[in-house]
């Protein structure tokens, strides 16, 4: 009976010392655990309060604004002053309304060639981008109206709009508005939807000041960034960026209003329209074109032919070699192109 009490009682002892020998390491681990957390805790804030400090002192000594350039042309559309170019002084009317990041500028090796072809030619500032006044909302609806306010300023007679990129969807909007107002409409490298890689996303949110304007300065201020950028959407084709050409890129990133209104567009995403919105157009009794550089990868392969049947427009003109900024990499071509929609006018 001894012996066989006392086993039970010698095992019980050794599971204890068992549960002690492993529990007695566990309180150096966890205080080791919770110094580690402090640590990080404090590195992170440390972190934080420097960046904070350097971003805030940065966005101090780069606040300056550029200027804007002297004998630009205005004219008032609506509730905007809308900056403009003009070429050729007879003809049929053409409105080049271009895209994201862009001004009326873009059109600078186009427009010639159209005037050359027997056209008035303008090109517009869209609000929110150049030198047109910055007057909210940046949203499509106004960007539109501006487009219907300008033709009527200039008392153009039923013009031929081209919209380049997510220019094509505030040209479509403006016709689909007023189609009385429109002789024809051209889609150069933009499908007019409201989706793709500039479609609105809840992500822009994270971007907080004073962050997000540090990193737009440094990659406004950058001839890397600005080179690069050009460099992908243009191609090989396009001419080189000498510092009038950066500057005729970056400067209107850098006047009075320019950060803001590119955020409040980033916020919104690139404009464009329901694709049942952009069906609207194929009853419309006017002449309509698409036409895609062949190396455009800001779209789907099928896009060009997918947008000409959705508006009622005859098969598309892909340009070979091509990237998105067709109208500087191959502005003969789409003159060309232009020319042709041009003799469908109705």
């Amino acid at each position: 009976m001894v012996d066989t009490d006392s086993g039970p009682v010698e095992s019980d002892d050794a599971s204890l010392a068992d549960d002690d020998t492993e529990a007695v390491p566990l309180l150096p681990y966890r205080s080791r655990l919770r110094r580690l957390g402090r640590r990080l805790v404090g590195i992170a804030a440390v972190v934080f309060v420097t960046t904070t400090f350097l971003s805030t002192a940065y966005n101090a000594a780069t606040d300056r604004r550029a200027s804007v350039p002297a004998g630009l042309s205005y004219i008032q559309t609506g509730d905007v002053s809308t900056r403009y170019r003009a070429w050729g002084s007879s003809g049929t009317p053409i409105v080049l309304v271009h895209g994201f990041i862009e001004s009326a500028d873009t059109w600078q090796y186009l427009a010639p060639l159209l005037a050359a072809q027997g056209h008035r030619v303008y090109a517009l500032d869209i609000v929110g981008w150049g030198y047109t006044q910055r007057v909210g909302p940046y949203d499509i609806g106004h960007q539109a109206r501006q487009v219907e306010a300008f033709i009527d300023a200039l008392h153009l007679d039923r013009p031929l709009l081209v919209g380049h990129s997510s220019g094509a969807a505030v040209a479509a909007l403006a016709t689909l508005n007023a189609p009385q107002k429109v002789g024809g409409i051209m889609f150069l490298d933009g499908d007019g939807l409201a989706t793709g890689a500039g479609q609105k996303t809840p992500l822009t949110h994270l971007f907080l000041n004073p962050y997000r304007t540090t990193l737009m300065r440094l990659a406004v201020r950058s001839d890397t960034v600005v080179r690069g950028i050009y460099s992908a959407t243009c191609g090989s084709g396009c001419p080189k960026l000498d510092a009038a050409g950066l500057d005729q890129w970056r400067r209107p990133l850098e006047v009075p209003g320019a950060e803001e209104s590119l955020w409040s567009m980033v916020n919104l995403g690139v404009a464009g329209l329901p694709p049942a919105r952009l069906a609207e157009l194929a009853a419309l009794p006017l002449p309509k074109s698409v036409v895609f550089g062949g190396e455009d990868s800001s779209y789907a392969p099928d896009a060009p032919q997918t947008t000409a049947t959705r508006i009622g427009a005859p098969p598309p003109t892909i340009i070979p070699g091509a990237r998105h900024l067709t109208s500087v990499n191959s502005p003969e071509q789409v003159a060309a192109a232009v020319k042709e929609l041009a003799g469908r006018k109705g």
